[in-house]
């Protein structure tokens, strides 16, 4: 199961009223690259799958990744249905100013750690969406079916270019 989503979105207050500023995660995401964990609520005993993809846009952190078939077959029967769609970042703060008026902290540097599916976001707006599957084509001959299978590439690619327009 591929998903995607954002696990952060800037300016927003969560409910234990962080707000992540725009940038906050560009050093980590240099400094660890793929390094970032996919982690179900948070434990460390549970990975369940990979990053593909980790960005800052003009949201917020927009993710993609896929589970492991074999670790996960429950969470994405859960996820399939509906029962669990939230994201969550585990980090560390590395800059943060609290605004004396309205009492938020504003972080401005974070260094994250893993990205965890979760039942309940400490941000409600951190949701995963599942993305279509990867479908390999049958091979086939004559010039036809390499018509077929030009164009299904040709599909692949501006599918992939909408979706991450939609999770941009």
């Amino acid at each position: 199961m591929r998903i995607a989503g954002h696990a952060s979105l800037f300016g927003v207050a969560d409910l234990s009223r962080d707000v992540v500023e725009a940038g906050a995660f560009a050093a980590a995401l240099a400094r660890r690259g793929g390094g970032i964990r996919m982690l179900f609520q948070h434990d460390p005993a549970r990975p369940v799958g990979v990053w593909t993809s980790l960005r800052e846009d003009a949201q917020g952190l927009a993710v993609q990744g896929r589970l492991t078939a074999g670790a996960s077959a429950e969470l994405a029967a859960l996820i399939a249905d509906g029962a669990i769609d939230g994201l969550s970042i585990g980090f560390r703060t590395v800059k943060a100013r609290t605004d004396p008026r309205t009492r938020l902290r504003h972080i401005v540097e974070a260094d994250l750690w893993e990205i965890s599916i979760v039942t309940f976001p400490m941000l409600p707006g951190a949701r995963l969406a599942v993305l279509p599957p990867d479908r390999p084509l049958a091979p086939a001959t004559g010039d036809l079916a390499r018509a077929a299978r030009q164009m299904a590439a040709l599909i692949s690619v501006e599918t992939s270019i909408i979706n991450e327009k939609d999770f941009a």
